[in-house]
């Protein structure tokens, strides 16, 4: 021991120098200012994404713009594209056109009909055409066309109204006037060939004649193409009983006849034949009011004498029938009254009202997109062709225009996520089509098929890597010697450096090709694969003691892999054989039998094959996953304290029995981290699905098609959606429900992590 006099330490040795203290505090605050930082910007990213979304769940903005006093109530009324100059007509030879920004008036008159008495008239929005018929039996259109003209120094515009005659034509059946009347166009603006048609019913009570009258342009030997009628055709003897109203679509491929006794019956054009397709019941016999198409002509909404409201629809009940009309949709009823109704040019928006009642609706979701009580009756309404302003004639004589926002009527949560009876379908289902090739195209916005497509692609991907990456971490944490160790893990973890553009390449145009003509090939590498680790496991352990001593611990794995390659070998070379045997298809029509499992498949569960398929992703995306789950896993696995496993060995726990009692329950809530940080990297990879997915947003759980899923839907159609459009916002919206998606299944596996944490601490 020191003596009295030995010196003593000093005691500033002991002191933390203030330079040390200042920057010990400074970098916890760094860290705590870092932590919330990050915090603060995913909490901004969630909000910017969502920001753009919320527009989508909106209702219709409608506003009362202007009025002006017409002094009539007109039973027809049409407007210009842009709605600044609305016209009324009665009836007559003249038209009344309105000015909503002077409140003046204008007039044109048709010079051929000057002295005619008009007995029937219709209007069709989509070609400003107005069809009229005549006490003798004739029938004629002519058009309203809007010229824009400008001032000589072009500081100002206004535009001027015109009248464009066409041809009457005589109706050659029945007899007496024309009691009601519709016009069909197929041309195009720029080739005014096509075929167009005008159905007539002429006379009443059971004499009433309905007939169609074909027209084509026409061009003689002199002088310029002519509109020339090459036929009539009497459809009287085909009707369910006599005909109260006649419709026809504008592009006059479809022909409704309405009879008293409440049947409609169908009659389809095909080239210049008319033929009866179908007659249908709606409201049970009961004569409906009023029968109005949709923009597109393959909807027709019809509204019932006490306000019940109904869509029907063409569409296959199989995919060999024809289409035939069937109720789709029903929406909200009116108040009793004479019905107002105009469709949108645009979209599938349409108004209708009745009594004191005006409302905006939907017809693909079926929803009520704005509705008011008014002080005035309805009597005619329409929306302009940009569907910014709806135009509606009260009976007191008063136009009123209103000013319509509703940039996303296709936007709806039932829309986004429910099941939607879509034109043409045959029945409510989730579909995901945001573009077509028409411009009568009805979008398709549901997301359910992505979230579908996401978890799929993550389940196969998860099904592939899992087994695999956790066997590989216990491996090597416990069996595999350290030398080799060194070696296979950084392996391990450069493998997830791999680009994912490259994996997914090496997916589409190596493997995918590979496994389209080798599936038994694979499917038997995957069942012998693992057997054969258990087969050499058994025998192994079966051998005398002697015997396996001679071999280190942890050198196993060297007579393991030979026998792998060898039976992953003896699967790649059976599967013909097995093809051969169990996978034939039979031709239908000659009765041959082909060994082909991609033909044998579909034949034999009604499924598709695809080439790129969820087996591909499963593969390629599984191989991305697993390194991020082995390198986890088998640091969790590596530090469990030594003193844990020695113990173990040394109650005489073989080596197993060490990591199924002492490893895997300590690192369980790493190696729950691991599995929750591998499903956020499958759920958000994009490249590889958008690869070697195929992109076919369906829910089918067949393992040998593709897919689409919420981030490679992204990746696809962001760059070419309109800024603020529909489809731009719902894409965001994909971003929201992923984003929610993988936080929730990250909140609940911190949940349970922490739970397995606190089940372990003691140890």
């Amino acid at each position: 021991m020191p003596g009295p006099d030995a010196k003593k330490p000093d005691p500033k040795r002991f002191e933390v120098s203030r330079n040390t203290l200042l920057f010990d505090r400074f970098m916890g605050w760094f860290i705590r200012f870092g932590g919330i930082a990050v915090i603060i910007a995913v909490i901004g990213i969630f909000f910017f994404i969502a920001k753009v979304a919320v527009p989508l769940f909106r209702s219709a903005n409608v506003e009362q713009s202007g009025s002006v006093e017409a002094g009539v109530v007109p039973p027809v009324i049409g407007v210009d594209e842009r709605g600044e100059m609305p016209f009324l007509y009665e009836g007559g030879s003249k038209l009344t056109f309105l000015n909503f920004v002077d409140q003046s008036t204008k007039e044109l008159t048709v010079p051929g009909l000057k002295d005619a008495v008009i007995t029937a008239y219709a209007f069709d929005t989509v070609r400003q055409r107005l069809t009229y018929g005549l006490e003798d039996g004739r029938v004629g259109s002519f058009l309203i066309n809007y010229e824009r003209k400008f001032n000589e120094d072009a500081t100002g515009s206004w535009l001027e109204p015109a009248v464009i005659e066409e041809p009457v034509f005589t109706v050659e059946h029945g007899e007496g006037p024309v009691t009601a009347v519709s016009y069909g166009d197929a041309s195009d603006p720029d080739d005014p060939s096509g075929a167009r048609l005008i159905v007539v019913k002429r006379g009443e009570g059971q004499k009433a004649s309905v007939s169609v009258i074909k027209l084509m342009m026409k061009k003689g030997l002199i002088g310029t193409a002519k509109l020339r009628m090459v036929g009539q055709t009497d459809l009287s003897s085909k009707l369910s009983g006599e005909a109260a109203m006649v419709r026809a679509s504008s592009n006059g491929t479809m022909i409704l006849v309405v009879s008293k006794n409440g049947d409609i019956d169908y009659f389809a054009r095909d080239v210049l034949e008319v033929n009866k397709v179908q007659t249908f019941h709606p409201f049970e016999g009961e004569v409906p009011q009023q029968v109005d198409l949709l923009y597109g002509g393959v909807s027709i909404i019809l509204t019932s004498r006490d306000g019940q409201q109904q869509q029907w629809s063409l569409f296959r009940e199989s995919a060999e029938s024809v289409r035939t009309f069937g109720m789709v949709k029903e929406f909200p009823p009116l108040p009793k009254g004479a019905v107002v109704f105009s469709n949108s040019l645009r979209n599938r928006s349409f108004i209708a009202g009745a009594g004191n009642y005006l409302s905006l609706r939907y017809s693909t979701s079926g929803d009520v997109r704005w509705e008011q009580q008014v002080d005035y009756k309805p009597v005619a309404g329409i929306i302009d062709g940009k569907s910014k302003h709806l135009i509606v004639a009260g009976d007191d004589g008063v136009i009123h225009r209103y000013q319509v926002n509703d940039p996303h009527p296709e936007a709806s949560p039932k829309a986004f996520f429910g099941k939607v009876w879509y034109e043409g379908g045959m029945g409510a289902k989730y579909q995901w089509q945001s573009t077509g090739g028409s411009s009568d195209f009805e979008p398709k916005f549901s997301l359910m098929p992505l979230i579908f497509g996401s978890l799929k692609g993550t389940f196969y991907a998860l099904l592939f890597s899992i087994p695999v990456a956790l066997l590989a971490a216990v491996f090597s944490a416990a069996f595999l010697p350290l030398s080799v160790k060194r070696v296979i893990k950084p392996m391990m973890e450069i493998m997830a450096s791999l680009p994912s553009v490259v994996l997914g390449f090496l997916a589409a145009f190596w493997l995918a090709p590979v496994l389209q003509y080798r599936v038994p090939s694979v499917m038997l590498m995957i069942l012998m694969v693992p057997l054969s680790v258990l087969m050499i496991g058994y025998c192994w352990g079966r051998l005398p003691v002697v015997l396996r001593n001679r071999l280190d611990g942890g050198q196993e794995w060297m007579l393991v892999l030979p026998v792998m390659f060898l039976f992953g070998w003896l699967g790649w070379i059976l599967g013909p054989v097995v093809e051969g045997w169990f996978f034939v298809y039979t031709d239908s029509s000659s009765g041959k039998q082909i060994a082909d499992f991609t033909m044998w498949w579909p034949q034999a569960t009604g499924m598709a094959f695809e080439q790129r398929n969820s087996l591909v992703v499963g593969f390629m995306m599984g191989f991305a996953v697993i390194p991020v789950i082995f390198t986890i896993a088998e640091d969790a696995l590596s530090n469990v304290p030594k003193s844990l496993t020695a113990a173990s060995a040394a109650l005489g726990a073989n080596r197993w029995q060490v990591v199924w009692t002492i490893m895997l329950p300590v690192a369980s809530s790493g190696i729950f981290s691991a599995l929750m940080i591998g499903f956020g990297r499958a759920v958000g990879e994009t490249m590889i699905l958008v690869m070697a997915a195929g992109g076919t947003p369906v829910m089918e759980g067949n393992i040998f098609n593709g897919m689409r899923t919420l981030a490679a839907n992204i990746a696809i159609e962001l760059p070419e959606a309109a800024v603020g459009s529909t489809h731009y916002r719902t894409l965001f919206l994909s971003a929201v429900v992923l984003f929610i998606l993988t936080s929730v299944m990250n909140t609940l596996a911190e949940v349970l992590r922490q739970r397995l944490r606190e089940r372990n601490k003691i140890v």
